[in-house]
């Protein structure tokens, strides 16, 4: 069965009513034959006909056993942290979203959990960097924003050799072009709020776990935690997935041609994609994922925010904003806006620097992209006539 027939045949016609679009059961509480006995479902903070459908979904299409659906993609890295125990720690890819980066140094670090960082494209450096302590392996994979690749399967190796768990964010990727789980991984986390839901109309995060075990765990902290996604939500992004592959198919040919035009440009000096074949981890990226995506990151030759800012001021189609992973193309200035929590030191040395910019590609005409940018590269030359670079 090939990827969309699987996606669209995952998502049950339902059973009461026959209604092809699964029914948000918005309510609270289900009403009980008597104490203790129901149809499966007592409170919507344990379980929900239609958050049950998206979880059995995402489960699906990533290929696990379990799949679970919270509030935001935070609440769901959240929950796969409180896996560990006090004194464990955490090895952490070094171009690391700036969410997860607050969450992980300023949040859990105070509770004895210790977060190391380490560039995960190379895998001696992750075995290095591994200690006695270490429970949790976590990578992104492409990264946010410089889309560094790294080897599941080779960390995978390296994480099972010695009781470890890798979770993968397959955000930037999605399981309709990537599968960690079938690569190895034990846990995926997705902020669903992007590609999966794909309409910037909702905020959401999934994780699936490899195995039932995990599964149980997941589900513990999930109902006690009580960061869930509500139904309507839930409808949301089922809505969402059903065109998931169509979409991030042509995400991807309109980034290639976005990509391939930047490197043309002398205001530009990197662009990071891993589907150009001078992308450091190219080869990686080609074995691992079926499409390479619609974000584009590149820099510019002056490496200050001014002459960037004045770029992602001027665009047109490329919207400012933050979040990624929707129709309309988005522009942002990383340093002043999704990893601005990150200090800059450690930003700078994980490749995020102060002129970089990342673009979502959205569904728009590629050719009217690349005009928008051509527009806005222009505007930006401008500013630095007097410059030398």
């Amino acid at each position: 069965m090939k990827e969309q027939t699987k996606i669209l045949h995952s998502i049950p016609v339902d059973e009461l009513t026959g209604a092809i679009s699964t029914p948000i059961y918005q309510t609270s509480t289900f009403v009980q034959e008597a104490p203790g006995v129901h149809r499966g479902y007592d409170y919507s903070r344990t379980n929900n006909p239609t958050r049950a459908a998206l979880e059995k979904l995402i489960a699906t299409l990533e290929g696990g056993s379990n799949g679970f659906a919270f509030a935001s993609g935070l609440a769901a890295i959240d929950a796969v942290v409180k896996l560990l125990n006090a004194g464990d720690e955490i090895l952490a890819v070094d171009d690391i979203y700036g969410g997860a980066f607050r969450l992980f140094t300023h949040i859990y670090q105070k509770f004895g959990i210790r977060v190391n960082y380490t560039d995960t494209t190379d895998t001696e450096q992750v075995a290095k960097a591994i200690t006695p302590k270490t429970k949790l392996i976590w990578i992104e994979t492409p990264t946010n924003p410089t889309l560094k690749i790294s080897d599941i399967p080779a960390i995978a190796t390296l994480a099972a050799a010695r009781n470890i768990l890798l979770c993968v964010d397959n955000t930037f990727a999605s399981p309709a072009a990537q599968k960690p789980l079938e690569l190895g991984a034990d846990i995926v986390v997705h902020s669903a709020t992007k590609y999966l839901a794909g309409h910037s109309d909702v905020i959401a995060g999934l994780v699936v776990t490899k195995t039932a075990e995990l599964g149980h765990q997941v589900k513990f902290i999930q109902n006690a935690s009580g960061a869930i996604l509500g139904p309507f939500d839930s409808w949301l992004t089922i809505r969402g997935i059903e065109t998931l592959s169509l979409r991030i198919i042509q995400h991807s040919k309109s980034a290639q041609a976005v990509a391939e035009f930047l490197k043309t440009q002398e205001l530009v000096r990197n662009v990071y994609y891993p589907g150009l074949t001078t992308h450091h981890n190219y080869t990686v990226a080609k074995r691992q994922q079926k499409y390479f995506g619609g974000i584009v990151s590149f820099d510019l030759q002056v490496d200050e925010q001014e002459p960037a800012t004045q770029l992602t001021k001027a665009t047109q189609y490329f919207q400012l904003a933050e979040s990624l992973g929707g129709v309309k193309s988005l522009i942002c200035l990383p340093s002043e806006m999704t990893h601005k929590s990150i200090p800059a030191g450690i930003r700078r040395q994980a490749g995020v620097t102060d002129s970089l910019i990342r673009l979502s590609v959205g569904l728009e005409d590629p050719e009217d992209l690349i005009q928008d940018l051509k527009r806005a590269l222009r505007i930006a030359a401008g500013k630095l006539v007097t410059r030398t670079w």
